[in-house]
């Protein structure tokens, strides 16, 4: 009886989704094409305000464009939520070389991980000690790395196709390698950046020391591809081989930033909230434009494409311009956390947090009995090449709201070149194509379009 009635269900569902339904789509598309201003938002927040770290003068002023950006873009109500965030400064640009032999030397492309204690003002010199991953650390012991820097030389996976798999299986070399690394006496360690270019761009990003106390911290630095290469070739020649390496990072006392924070009542659900959002921080290395600037102007522009196709939301469409994804996710935590207080109904939230690149679908954190239902839609966007609807993840800011009976999901572009500007000095405008970055707001407004107008299985 349970399957019959499941059935049933299906087949009232599936004749739901009419030609209207597809009209509206095509109404979303045609106007993400001819007046999206994801891109004119894009070039503002990267080329006028630029790198976004948490704590930074340029992360609030971030938080002000964002509030006018919103603001003009007509919500009924724009707000600033407090939050406390980690103020980490890189100082000076980082220096290293490589030191074969006294008088030979070549210089290296470094960059502090974020979070990373400096060196001394003088730098730190020794041998270098080579390791794939914690295992092989954990070999070698003590008595071979005490007073040594670590080289942790762990590859992406260049053989599976998501690219963020590879980096999953690979980032905790750089997360807790210093945290590792210093159990067996090493004085600083090296991380092969997380990319899958062979290039001189360095990519940062956090790390932890855990419960160490800051007196026995050692300073973390990524080293470019094409360096890390060099270095290891170099150790094959010269195990004996010498690292300098000198940064002038700091962590100072939190400080107070916001979230942003903008919606609109729905007309027949106004407590049935629908999400939508990125993170406004970003790395201070590049502009952030990919990460996640993209994100950003694609969740503001959701409503200005509805506003453009004539669409009323029948739910409360919210916009969140999350604070300190990059390095404490502090502001997904006070989001969730007042909206717990609050008993807020979150039926669904959509996050673009994967870069600006070509749309190919979304992923989705859902019951069976959703799932089901959302793969419906799959033919809706068939003809615009937005195929893949599968379960599995959606992103780090919304994974707080995560209940069984609702619906996360995370816009998912084509990542095979994400990994080349990740937290890098050329994650810049001039990396954005105009045309990909509209048609990802132009899927997230689809998306969004048709779980307000069906809403979920409770």
């Amino acid at each position: 009886m349970k399957r019959y009635f499941t059935l049933l269900m299906l087949i009232g569902f599936l004749s739901v989704y009419s030609q209207d339904d597809k009209d509206m789509i095509k109404k979303f598309f045609d106007n993400s094409m001819s007046s999206s201003v994801s891109y004119e938002l894009l070039d503002h927040l990267s080329n006028e305000i630029g790198g976004r770290l948490s704590g930074s003068l340029n992360a609030e002023r971030a938080v002000e464009w964002g509030r006018k950006e919103l603001i003009k873009v007509g919500f009924d109500k724009v707000w600033l939520q407090d939050v406390m965030v980690p103020k980490w400064v890189r100082g000076p640009k980082e220096f290293a070389l490589i030191e074969t032999q006294p008088g030979t030397t070549f210089n290296v492309d470094v960059c502090a991980l974020g979070g990373s204690v400096a060196t001394p003002s003088v730098g730190i010199k020794s041998n270098v000690i080579e390791v794939y991953d914690f295992d092989e650390l954990k070999i070698l012991g003590k008595e071979k790395i005490d007073g040594k820097i670590v080289f942790f030389n762990r590859p992406m996976q260049p053989n599976l196709i998501n690219t963020f798999q590879a980096y999953g299986e690979a980032v905790s070399m750089r997360v807790n390698g210093a945290a590792e690394a210093v159990k067996y006496g090493a004085i600083g360690v090296i991380i092969r950046s997380m990319s899958l270019r062979l290039d001189d761009f360095p990519h940062t990003g956090v790390m932890s020391y855990g419960n160490l106390p800051p007196s026995k911290r050692i300073p973390a630095a990524a080293i470019s591809t094409n360096a890390a290469e060099k270095l290891s070739n170099l150790l094959k020649i010269n195990p004996d081989l010498k690292f300098l390496l000198r940064q002038q990072c700091k962590q100072f006392k939190d400080v107070k930033s916001h979230n942003v924070i903008a919606e609109i009542k729905g007309s027949t659900y106004p407590n049935e909230i629908i999400l939508v959002g990125g993170h406004l921080d970003s790395w201070d290395l590049g502009d952030g434009s990919h990460d996640d600037g993209a994100g950003i102007v694609q969740s503001i522009d959701v409503l200005n494409i509805l506003n453009k196709s004539g669409y009323k939301p029948k739910r409360t469409i919210r916009v969140v311009l999350f604070m300190n994804e990059e390095n404490g996710l502090r502001g997904a935590i006070k989001y969730a956390e007042v909206s717990k207080n609050n008993s807020l109904n979150h039926i669904f939230a959509l996050e673009s947090d994967a870069g600006g690149f070509t749309p190919l679908g979304f992923s989705f954190t859902s019951n069976e009995e959703n799932f089901s239902k959302i793969s419906e839609w799959k033919n809706l966007f068939d003809p615009y090449l937005i195929q893949t609807f599968v379960m599995g993840g959606s992103g780090a800011d919304i994974s707080l709201l995560e209940k069984s009976n609702n619906v996360l999901a995370g816009l998912r572009p084509d990542s095979q070149r994400y990994f080349d500007y990740h937290h890098a000095a050329n994650d810049t405008f001039d990396a954005i194509n105009k045309r990909e970055l509209e048609l990802g707001a132009f899927a997230m407004t689809s998306l969004i379009y048709l779980f307000d107008k069906y809403g979920i299985n409770n």
